[in-house]
């Protein structure tokens, strides 16, 4: 795909923020909040045995839990992004710490399957706010050619957050017990609210322009001018065909798969999920730093790693006699590793084709992506567990089937994306030579 070259895409625009150790320290702050979103987000993919047995409740009932959770965050992303284009970071990233706090601490000491969902639901709620608003703080304090990379390293944060529930949570909840282990964890909700109060959405000098407030025809605005850009929705898409692989494996499905279905002990199961996580650790720090500098590289990342990954799981779930080895289990984890830092290449897609006031409501409409297919495929996967007597070969089979639509719309949509980007490359250059020394 054309696209403009690595050194224009990466030349520093005028007015850019300064970027040093004030501003690491200000982004540092909304990553830790969107570290401990992850961290509750996450909690319940080693808690799914546990919670089935808490609640008395199937595989469907199960899978519930993450597509409610997971519904409520792709519903709000579009209004997060107004609201952090209208109310700035600092207020959303608090009201979000206090919603998802208040979800972790209501499962912790839910007595019911009812008040559970509820649960879920407030966190889905408050973990919305926060990634979008973090996305938004790098571009206010960061120079745009760190755009790419800065947007990797707080995907990484997200992913250690991951690694803690995975580890730390994990042990906690088989030592100390189901309320002990969720009520404890969601102190850590109330430190990064304490941290907030040294946040600042924006540099001294590079205030954004007030925008009066215009009601309904605002929202429609800004929802119809991110829309109409090609750049947005390629980055959606993208979004949506490469994140939810390994979302689902680590949400919900891949303990219940390595325990059940690959007759693993659930601390084998568990060292597997930690290999996801670190996996695309790695291979985030990669991925960002080879589209920061070579912006047509983006797309064949990001169509690479749905290859490879649609190839780990035919082969997976096709392996005679239904039990992988290790070492192809251990291969899967990788390759999953690497579909979280390949959806942030989405973000690189909508980013440079909206203006800075657009900026939050183009990065939600580009996050409902992953978060639908990952929705969509808990849902499928629960309801075809259930309709198959636990076969997973069929329920995960579903992974290609959306795969093949995100591939057919990215397709679509990348020549005309190119098109544009080339057309704003030529723009930029003819008010350069236009601007007075």
């Amino acid at each position: 795909m054309s696209s403009p070259s690595s050194s224009a895409a990466s030349a520093s625009l005028p007015g850019d923020p300064p970027g040093g150790r004030r501003a690491l320290a200000v982004w540092g702050i909304g990553v830790a909040v969107y570290f401990v979103a992850v961290i509750f987000r996450t909690s319940l993919g080693v808690a799914g045995l546990d919670a089935a047995d808490r609640f008395h409740v199937g595989a469907s009932a199960l899978s519930t839990f993450s597509i409610l959770q997971l519904l409520v965050y792709a519903g709000m992303q579009i209004p997060v992004g107004l609201l952090v284009d209208r109310l700035g970071t600092r207020k959303v990233l608090a009201i979000g710490a206090v919603l998802f706090t208040a979800g972790q601490l209501g499962f912790a000491l839910s007595p019911s399957y009812g008040t559970a969902l509820a649960a879920r639901a407030l966190l889905g709620c408050g973990d919305a706010m926060t990634f979008i608003s973090v996305l938004r703080l790098g571009t206010r304090w960061f120079p745009a050619r760190r755009g790419p990379l800065i947007a990797q390293f707080a995907a990484l944060a997200g992913m250690a957050g991951n690694l803690v529930s995975t580890l730390v949570l994990a042990r906690l909840l088989h030592g100390v017990g189901w309320t002990a282990a969720f009520a404890g964890s969601a102190l850590a909700g109330v430190v990064v609210l304490v941290l907030l109060l040294f946040l600042k959405d924006h540099p001294e000098g590079h205030e954004p322009e007030p925008l009066p407030h215009q009601g309904a025809t605002y929202v429609r605005r800004q929802i119809a001018a991110s829309w109409r850009e090609p750049g947005t929705r390629l980055g959606l898409w993208v979004h949506f065909t490469t994140q939810f692989p390994a979302m689902v494996f680590l949400l919900l499905w891949g303990m219940p798969f390595l325990v059940e279905a690959q007759g693993l002990t659930r601390a084998t199961a568990g060292e597997l999920l930690t290999l996801v996580v670190l996996s695309n650790m790695a291979v985030g720090l990669v991925y960002g730093q080879i589209v920061a500098r070579h912006h047509t590289a983006r797309l064949p990342l990001a169509l690479g790693t749905v290859a490879a990954t649609a190839v780990m799981w035919a082969v997976t779930l096709a392996y005679p006699g239904g039990r992988a080895p290790m070492w192809l289990l251990v291969a899967l984890c990788v390759v999953l590793g690497a579909c979280g830092p390949a959806s942030m290449i989405g973000f690189d897609f909508a980013r440079p084709a909206n203006p800075p006031e657009r900026q939050g409501t183009a990065s939600g409409i580009t996050n409902m992506g992953g978060f639908v297919a990952s929705m969509t495929t808990l849902f499928a996967i629960g309801v075809l567990l259930d309709g198959t007597g636990d076969d997973y070969t069929v329920a995960f089979s579903v992974v290609f089937v959306l795969q093949a639509l995100g591939v057919s719309q990215i397709l679509r949509l990348r020549k005309r994306v190119a098109r544009r980007e080339r057309e704003r490359l030529v723009a930029s250059r003819v008010e350069t030579v236009h601007v007075p020394v």
